[in-house]
């Protein structure tokens, strides 16, 4: 490019041979790599040349336009997962897409996703789907950075036995890894692995550990979830029976022990189901809407909030939107809406009161969207069982 180029100053070079790079981004290239802006780009030097590729790295530029990119997308790929391996049953699936990154000046993209439990076997090692640009790897697994890149990461700390913590982890896992690129940097024309670069190990590694965070948060919501409600099983069985006898021993009437059971559960509980109801689409006219004969998907989600705390508490809310879908009825009335999330103010609920949400989407198939993703904050977290910590936007 600097040899060829017609352009006779850095700066016009900069602006003309690369996107993104506009007087601003152009001088602070410039400055970093301690060349003039009006120097004769023909006239670099290789040491001149090496500055300047390592100013590009250095500088932050706003990434080159993704149209020319074609992932999949986040809930495609739940959809496909979730076809592909509905005869195991999965409990967990989940899927994320990466922002767009750029290494050696081309644009490229990762996505990543996880199926968890079912039929999978637990003593072996987990699967791995790599693909590139959508098209299937099935060969040379070994020589590829998306099995570097899953390696390195210690899956011990996600619920999956790893040795040493390096590794491929051993548990009932599927890993999906995908890249999307202008120009996939294969090992070979065979076109079989995906080259060693490490810009795009290291978004292979974000975009898993972002699904590996979720999984364990699943993991880690049910097991807590099945340990209170064991605990909570036992008291309401064991409490009521000690209560009753005790008052027939002493010709008094039972007690109410309400109290007594908040007081040992000390927990702020929140359970949720979802339900999907058919409907028929409807179709707009000039001046109405018409049935279609083609059937749409009603996603209904209810949230119930009990307090086994005994003091009276209040807290934030947050229920997450998955991608694509649109949010209908909510009740009771929301705080805010956002593309991301529904945010509840519950109010002050007294010991053992229950409270109840309920919201609809749109725009899903049945099974797109299975599990709540709730968070809470105003209320410290160990505290409640059913949700997790909000981090914020």
């Amino acid at each position: 490019l600097l040899r060829s180029t017609k352009a006779k100053k850095l700066s016009t070079f900069l602006k003309t041979e690369f996107i993104s790079m506009g007087e601003r981004t152009t001088q602070a290239v410039c400055k970093k790599a301690n060349l003039d802006p009006d120097l004769d780009p023909r006239s670099l030097t290789r040491e001149q040349a090496g500055r300047l590729l390592k100013a590009f790295k250095e500088v932050k530029i706003m990434a080159p336009p993704t149209d020319c990119l074609s992932p999949i997308g986040e809930l495609l790929i739940k959809r496909s997962l979730k076809h592909e391996t509905k005869e195991i049953s999965p409990e967990f699936i989940v899927a994320t897409t990466r922002p767009p990154s750029v290494y050696s000046g081309h644009p490229f993209q990762v996505e990543a996703g996880i199926v968890y439990g079912g039929n999978l076997d637990k003593e072996s090692p987990v699967k791995i789907m790599r693909f590139a640009n959508r098209v299937p790897l099935l060969y040379q697994q070994g020589e590829c950075v998306t099995t570097a890149a899953l390696s390195s990461i210690d899956w011990r700390r996600y619920g999956l036995e790893q040795r040493g913590g390096k590794g491929i982890p051993v548990g009932p896992a599927i890993f999906f890894i995908h890249v999307a690129s202008t120009s996939v940097p294969f090992t070979s024309e065979s076109k079989e692995a995906i080259a060693d670069i490490p810009e795009i190990e290291n978004e292979i590694k974000l975009a898993l550990r972002e699904c590996a965070r979720k999984m364990q948060q699943h993991i880690s919501k049910k097991e807590r979830r099945r340990k209170t409600r064991e605990k909570f099983l036992l008291i309401t069985k064991i409490l009521p029976e000690i209560a009753r006898k005790s008052a027939n021993m002493l010709n008094k009437p039972v007690p109410n022990i309400d109290g007594v059971i908040t007081k040992i559960m000390d927990v702020i509980w929140i359970d949720d189901s979802i339900e999907y109801e058919k409907v028929k689409r409807l179709q707009t006219t000039l001046d109405s809407f018409e049935e279609s004969k083609d059937y749409g998907c009603i996603t209904k989600s209810k949230i119930t909030v009990m307090n086994y705390k005994k003091k009276s508490t209040e807290f934030l809310l947050y229920a997450v939107i998955p991608p694509e879908a649109i949010v209908g009825f909510v009740k009771p009335k929301p705080e805010a809406i956002t593309e991301r999330y529904i945010k509840w103010k519950i109010p002050p609920l007294k010991a053992t009161q229950k409270y109840e949400l309920y919201f609809e989407l749109a725009g899903l198939n049945e099974g797109d969207f299975d599990e709540n993703e709730l968070y809470v904050d105003g209320i410290n977290p160990e505290y409640v069982i059913g949700a997790n910590k909000w981090e914020g936007d």
